[in-house]
């Protein structure tokens, strides 16, 4: 197969597909324009975030044998019209997981642990102990929302902690021996600690809000790790002025770019100062003491960047075989 590569990626990716007989074609300064004026000669093609895979796109592609994201989700791709067209789709949730797992832990733990405000109080010369007295995670109700690869591998690292761990989830019967399925009521009644690790879709945007947020019986600290535009960071601002939220780590923004590539729509690369107007809810957000910012690099570690790559290669070649380039 003749396949595009519209992103840079791991090198161990085009190795092991051009080992396995496929031709690579790297379109990474190709406007998305350009790709659509060439894209009948490819048979597959590999993305990141870049641009979207829309009708437009995949009506342009009439030899189009699959799609493959390097990355978790397929939201970026019109999941329903390529599978309608018959074309593969492959993710790769698999390579990335253990980086979400670790990075959702450390966020939790920095939290707890006030560490962010600490450090930097003594980068000023502040030496305020009673301040940053931590808590512990130990007796604490872990509560995830979503078990699929990346709440199961959260789970998986609290194994050496103390903590109940509980996940609410649209399919029923995936508890394993790192956590219990409950319903929303439990969840709501005893979650100390609300981490998220659910795809993008129309059931999940703005998920978290005012009304969902007001059904916690106690107040929680939050993690997110799984899309920005399933929170309303308005509602979460609030939240955490009333106390109703403890303290919040945000790996991923509602205002980032759809490419995951910036923080703005148009804006890309840009300090926070050179970003105008800057929402409201995040200048405050960003202010708070107890909130931890990073920028959508969960999954994002040496270690995932070449798992990622093994993980689409092994499908694309589980799928599809040998190809005629082979030696």
């Amino acid at each position: 197969m003749i396949i595009l590569h519209a992103d840079t990626n791991h090198p161990t990716l085009m190795k092991k597909l051009e080992e396995a007989g496929h031709h690579n074609i790297e379109g990474y300064e190709q406007s998305r324009e350009e790709t659509l004026q060439n894209q009948h000669l490819y048979d597959g093609i590999v993305i990141r975030s870049r641009y979207k895979i829309d009708r437009e796109f995949i009506d342009a592609a009439p030899n189009l044998k699959f799609i493959a994201r390097v990355g978790a989700g397929l939201e970026s791709i019109d999941v329903d019209y390529a599978e309608e067209r018959g074309i593969k789709l492959f993710s790769a949730p698999e390579g990335n997981r253990n980086a979400v797992g670790e990075h959702a832990l450390g966020m939790l733990l920095s939290l707890f642990n006030r560490l962010n405000k600490a450090d930097k109080e003594v980068r000023e010369g502040l030496w305020h102990r009673e301040e940053n007295r931590g808590v512990e995670l130990d007796g604490k109700t872990v509560g995830l929302i979503g078990y699929g690869n990346m709440g199961k591998a959260f789970a998986k690292k609290l194994r050496g902690f103390d903590v109940d761990v509980i996940f609410y989830d649209i399919k029923d019967g995936i508890a394993d021996e790192n956590a219990r399925q409950v319903g929303y009521d439990e969840f709501f009644e005893k979650a100390d600690v609300v981490s998220l690790h659910t795809p993008w879709t129309e059931d999940t945007h703005q998920m978290i809000n005012k009304e969902f947020i007001s059904k916690f019986k106690k107040p929680f600290w939050f993690i997110n790790t799984a899309r920005g535009k399933s929170v309303v960071t308005a509602d979460l601002v609030d939240a955490l002025k009333e106390e109703k939220v403890l303290g919040a780590g945000l790996d991923v923004l509602e205002y980032e770019k759809a490419s995951f590539e910036s923080l703005f729509s148009n804006k890309k690369n840009v300090s926070i100062s050179a970003a105008d107007p800057i929402p409201d809810a995040l200048r405050e957000l960003m202010f708070m003491p107890h909130t931890l910012l990073s920028p959508h690099v969960a999954g994002w570690t040496k270690e995932s960047h070449e798992g990622l790559a093994t993980v689409i290669a092994d499908k694309i070649i589980a799928e599809f075989g040998e190809g005629d380039y082979k030696k």
